[in-house]
């Protein structure tokens, strides 16, 4: 059962929003973060609102049971709805347990995605490409955008590095638990004895960030520039369009090239440069908490092995779950669901146990 005191500080809230709202002398500043909040909390308090509907019913259905001399086919009616109820007010207590759940403040942010091949050699490449075309087909299936930022071609049609961004509702709550080692077992193209070969590509998920939200200081970036090289850079090779940047305090660099014009190839390289500061420091953030939590479901470290793809057995493995799947060709199609409705659900059931305590 909720506790009522639970339930009248979230009503009383949005009675205040409300009033808030409709009052003149409401500060025009504070218009836009009153409408949001009452705008989220209008799921909850319909929750609730079902909820005190349904207890009120079921203490009813029993103060009517208890009557003597009840008719039998009234009786039966009372006795169908109180069964029911019982069954339907703990799920109804839950869904606005979940509901009033702390939010992830990235859930809805879009995300850059990172492809690298790990260990493995060609093979690797290979599958990294796989991976990058398995998240494009999931991006069209749920109706995302996806642009290409960068793109570095091995010689063998796989890739030697690969980010993207993916535009779209809830993207990020959805795509956060991809980052890590995908680990491939299968026999390669150029194996002529069929043996089965491991490697491994990493996956880095990070949330897509406006310049308001992460401060870069421009006295802490080194910019260089240079020319193009590789296929598709011949057009830049007689100016320095390239650009590299490095952030001087933690030490992290993005270049890019795939633009003719410096302009927009600095513009990529912030755009994924605020997203790696960002997302280290979230990383940290989340780290700490699961140690003090002791969970199950990782922290997005691209040094975690999280996926084994199993092709010549059909099979999916996801280890932090301990979930197999045998279904490797709609997943690697980009049906990829069925591996991440459960990771949501873990994270529930842990912030649940915590809501709890």
């Amino acid at each position: 059962m909720l506790k009522p005191e639970t339930l009248g500080r979230v009503l009383s809230r949005y009675d205040e929003l409300s009033a808030l709202l409709s009052a003149s002398s409401t500060p025009a500043d504070k218009i836009a973060s009153y409408s949001k909040e009452f705008s989220d909390l209008e799921p909850v308090v319909a929750a609730m609102r079902e909820y005190q509907q349904q207890t009120k019913n079921l203490l009813d259905a029993e103060a009517l049971l208890k009557e003597p001399g009840l008719d039998p086919e009234l009786k039966a009616m009372a006795e169908a709805e109180y069964g029911a109820l019982k069954l339907n007010i703990p799920q109804a207590a839950r869904e606005i347990q979940l509901l009033l759940l702390p939010k992830d403040v990235d859930a809805d942010r879009p995300a850059i995605v990172e492809f690298r091949p790990a260990a493995g050699g060609d093979e690797a490449a290979l599958f990294a490409g796989v991976l990058l075309r398995m998240y494009q087909r999931y991006a069209d299936r749920k109706g995302w955008r996806y642009e290409m930022l960068s793109f570095n071609e091995s010689g063998l049609g796989g890739i030697k590095e690969a980010s993207v961004s993916i535009t779209g509702k809830g993207v990020f709550q959805r795509l956060k638990f991809e980052s890590g080692v995908h680990r491939v077992q299968r026999v390669p193209e150029t194996e002529a004895q069929g043996r089965v070969h491991t490697s491994t590509a990493t996956v880095a998920v990070l949330p897509e960030v406006e310049e308001v939200d992460v401060e870069v200081k421009d006295s802490d970036l080194r910019i260089d520039t240079y020319r193009a090289s590789g296929a598709g850079g011949q057009h830049v090779n007689k100016t320095d369009s390239a650009v590299r940047i490095t952030h001087i305090p933690t030490g992290t660099v993005v270049a890019m090239q795939e633009e003719k014009s410096q302009h927009k190839n600095k513009a990529k390289a912030m755009k994924i440069l605020r997203a790696r500061i960002y997302e280290a420091e979230r990383l940290k953030i989340a780290a700490a908490h699961a140690a003090d939590r002791k969970g199950q479901i990782g922290t997005g470290d691209r040094s975690e092995r999280i996926r084994t793809y199993n092709f010549p057995q059909g099979r999916v493995t996801d280890h932090r779950i301990n979930l197999t799947l045998y279904q490797i060709d709609q997943v690697v199609d980009g049906d990829i669901d069925p591996l991440i409705e459960p990771m949501l659900a873990q994270e529930q059931a842990e912030k649940l146990a915590e809501w709890a305590d």
